[in-house]
């Protein structure tokens, strides 16, 4: 099992966190991204840089994810594909996407899409906060507890 991250969005603070979750478990974490990013010198975490373009870092990851991954991502097309791949999808605010969920938030968002495509503004999503921050922490330690036997117990 390893963690993906959709990364030319995701939080700094966010990765912060995953960078300190990968070397404290031991697991390999991937940001993907269309731009160089910083990743601190560590065997467990690596930045793969894929070309520019729409949705590229999005297919690099649906292509790469295996069943039992993690993925981080806001994107409700990727967490769906992940989720058919048989991998995990836990969005930055701290809210897995599931196979029970995740048709009513594509749903949700194809129609927003389009009323945005007919010039009406919906507005953003709020702005992150420590709540979020602190939900996401959260899950993701309940996840990785669940599915990632640690290092030094598995001797």
């Amino acid at each position: 099992m390893q963690i993906w991250v959709d990364a030319d969005a995701c939080p700094k603070v966010i990765k912060e966190i995953l960078f300190r979750a990968a070397e404290r478990r031991q697991i390999l974490l991937t940001l993907v991204a269309n731009k160089l990013l910083y990743c601190p010198p560590s065997q467990y975490i690596r930045a793969l840089q894929v070309p520019a373009g729409f949705d590229v870092a999005d297919n690099k990851i649906a292509d790469l994810v295996e069943q039992g991954d993690l993925v981080i991502t806001a994107d409700i097309p990727l967490a769906a594909d992940v989720i058919a791949r048989g991998g995990h999808a836990l969005n930055p605010r701290g809210e897995f996407y599931t196979k029970d969920t995740i048709q009513e938030r594509l749903t949700m968002r194809n129609f927003m899409d389009g009323l945005r495509g007919s010039g009406v503004d919906t507005g953003g999503p709020p702005t992150f906060s420590q709540g979020d921050r602190q939900s996401f922490a959260n899950q993701l330690d309940k996840f990785l507890v669940k599915n990632v036997i640690h290092p030094a117990n598995s001797r």
